[in-house]
């Protein structure tokens, strides 16, 4: 399987997560994974599939979007607020955020994504992809913390950036989130349509509206607290068909002995659980990927804001044990395929799982699967429209000027804003625009904004200046190296390489930091660089998305670092609290900051 490592990643037409597809296009060149040379005899192009009928098609979307719409109506019945609206009252209990959390980033694209990994990088593959997914949630639940000590009734974390630089910083996160949102949607709706055609006699047209049609009824009376309540319910269903879709696949490919009659179709590389293979094009890259995801992406932001501050601990640990386990154990299909030498449809590796379905299943399990997907993508796509509307309500709206904002005309801004983000996802999947190119942009500026957000929690120093020209600069010497516009030969080469390794440290120093505080994220970060400067130096450069992310976290941790380092002044982090109240609020000023919140001097510095 020579050179399947770099380029079967790009085969990918439906993303996991914004920023963790910076690692899907632009490494090194290699073979295509039809390539292999494994001895495999089995072929599927030619095999029948197994189809869901029309009525039982019809029947199941309207079971599923059904009951969602019932509960959406069912919310929309009480007093509307436009807090609720975007944040469902700061008070959502454990059972339901952990679940809300879980099925916000479990979506059909990463479960497609992890039998792909399993699939081309063998054991290791789905546990790099499923472990350092759900370790990031954990990783972050500290920040999440902090967060909500100094913004308690924040709605989106670019209002919060308003409250602590200004306009230039909050248009910047926001401006990340809006792209990244419409082409998380696009790519549900592309998912969903692409399930529709392949397992149903409807056309792929027909499956984008429905799933479109269907996530928007259920979202728009009611927003976030749809978003919230239907998770529950999805991820329930979700989690107990994985339950039921895992070990039949297995068993109905042969079981145990599949691992023995197939060994021979493994490298030496895809047998072993520490493989340098999947550690370098699916570990690595995914460790800062997702970071970047979980900070910037307002999906995750709007969870933390809702939970209950008391809960904001256990709902992170939940949701990290229920993605790892969901994920790995999805991506272990991809495993036994590639162990029973089954050859994805079409040559495409996002057919493997439908077509593992398909193949194997009859109409119960089939339907059992179907709803799983559906599942699966709903939740995603109704949490990109709920961050979309807050993001217009509160942002674009709500904080741009300095006389109070209209709840009532916030609710139709909210909404409005769901109809034209699903006009407009229905226009790029029709379009078949290359969404991973727009991902590439999107995880950019999410890298290099990670450093300057987090730090601006924690350190009193941080400014507008700093945050802003942090990014673009990072963001300046991201592109050329991403798109290959600087030759990397000689020097050159080895320069970015090093940049690239304070990358790392910065990266092993925010995972750290969190829950240590400065001086063991210092200690780490300098020893994860020390650690890897001599095997990366001089061999980074190979992989751009890599060491192009790698490069924006260095870049902009510097330059803010340096700036921030000239300004005299501290930040009152108080004043978030009072910059950043409930809309329907009678007197703003009641929220008060936690004690804990008042000062940066009270907390870790992230000097």
């Amino acid at each position: 399987m020579s050179g399947a490592k770099a380029t079967v990643t790009s085969r990918l037409s439906a993303p996991l997560c914004a920023a963790a597809f910076l690692r899907l296009r632009g490494w090194r060149a290699g073979g295509s994974p039809d390539d292999r040379e494994t001895g495999a005899q089995a072929r599927v192009d030619d095999v029948r599939l197994q189809q869901l009928g029309g009525p039982l098609t019809i029947g199941l979307l309207v079971l599923f979007f059904g009951l969602t719409m019932l509960i959406s109506l069912r919310i929309s019945r009480r007093k509307e607020n436009a807090d609720a609206y975007m944040t469902a009252g700061n008070g959502i209990g454990l059972g339901v955020s952990a679940a809300s959390m879980t099925a916000t980033w479990i979506w059909a694209a990463s479960m497609y994504a992890s039998a792909t990994s399993g699939y081309v990088y063998g054991i290791s593959g789905p546990i790099h992809y499923g472990l350092w997914g759900a370790l990031m949630i954990l990783f972050i639940y500290p920040y999440g913390r902090r967060i909500r000590a100094v913004a308690p009734r924040a709605h989106t974390l670019a209002e919060v950036m308003y409250a602590r630089h200004g306009r230039s910083s909050q248009l910047m996160l926001a401006g990340s989130n809006v792209l990244g949102s419409v082409i998380s949607l696009t790519s549900n709706f592309i998912a969903g349509g692409a399930l529709i055609s392949m397992l149903t006699p409807f056309s792929f047209s027909q499956g984008v509206v429905v799933i479109a049609g269907g996530v928007l009824l259920y979202t728009l009376w009611s927003g976030f607290r749809a978003s919230v309540l239907t998770d529950f319910i999805q991820v329930c269903a979700m989690l107990g068909a994985v339950v039921v879709v895992i070990p039949a696949i297995f068993f109905a490919m042969g079981g145990p002995s599949v691992f023995v009659e197939g060994a021979s179709n493994l490298t030496p590389q895809q047998t072993s659980f520490f493989s340098s293979d999947a550690f370098l094009n699916q570990g690595a890259p995914y460790i800062a990927a997702v970071l970047a995801y979980a900070i910037g992406n307002q999906t995750i932001a709007q969870r933390l804001f809702a939970v209950r501050e008391d809960l904001i601990r256990p709902t992170f640990i939940t949701a990290t044990v229920g993605y790892g386990a969901t994920i790995i154990g999805i991506g272990m299909l991809g495993v036994v395929a590639l162990y029973a030498g089954i050859n994805p449809m079409e040559g495409d590796l996002n057919n493997l799982i439908p077509q593992l379905a398909g193949t194997y299943f009859g109409p119960v399990l089939l339907s059992v699967f179907f709803i799983m997907i559906i599942g699966s993508l709903a939740s995603t796509a109704d949490s990109d429209l709920s961050a979309l509307s807050s993001i217009m309500m509160a942002d674009v709206y709500g904080r741009a000027s300095k006389r109070k904002a209209d709840p009532r005309l916030m609710l139709t801004i909210g909404r409005a804003t769901m109809v034209i983000a699903t006009g407009t996802a229905l226009y790029f999947a029709g379009a078949r625009m290359n969404i991973l190119d727009l991902l590439v942009l999107v995880g950019a500026i999410w890298g290099a904004l990670v450093f300057p957000v987090i730090a601006s929690f924690y350190w009193e120093k941080v400014t507008n200046k700093a945050f802003t020209v942090s990014v673009l600069a990072a963001l300046a010497i991201f592109f050329p190296v991403r798109f290959g516009w600087i030759p990397m030969d000689g020097a050159v080469g080895y320069v970015f390489d090093a940049v690239a390794v304070v990358g790392v440290g910065v990266v092993a120093g925010l995972m750290v930091f969190g829950f240590f505080g400065a001086r063991p994220a210092r200690i780490v970060g300098v020893a994860a660089a020390l650690l890897v400067a001599p095997f990366a130096i001089g061999f980074l450069h190979d992989y751009a998305v890599l060491s192009g992310s790698l490069i924006a976290y260095a870049v902009s941790t510097v330059v803010c670092t340096v700036l921030s380092l000239s300004n005299r002044t501290g930040f009152d982090f108080s004043r978030i609290a009072r910059m950043t109240g409930d809309f329907d609020e009678t007197e703003p000023d009641a929220v008060v900051a936690p004690a804990v919140a008042r000062t940066g001097s009270q907390l870790p510095q992230s000097r």
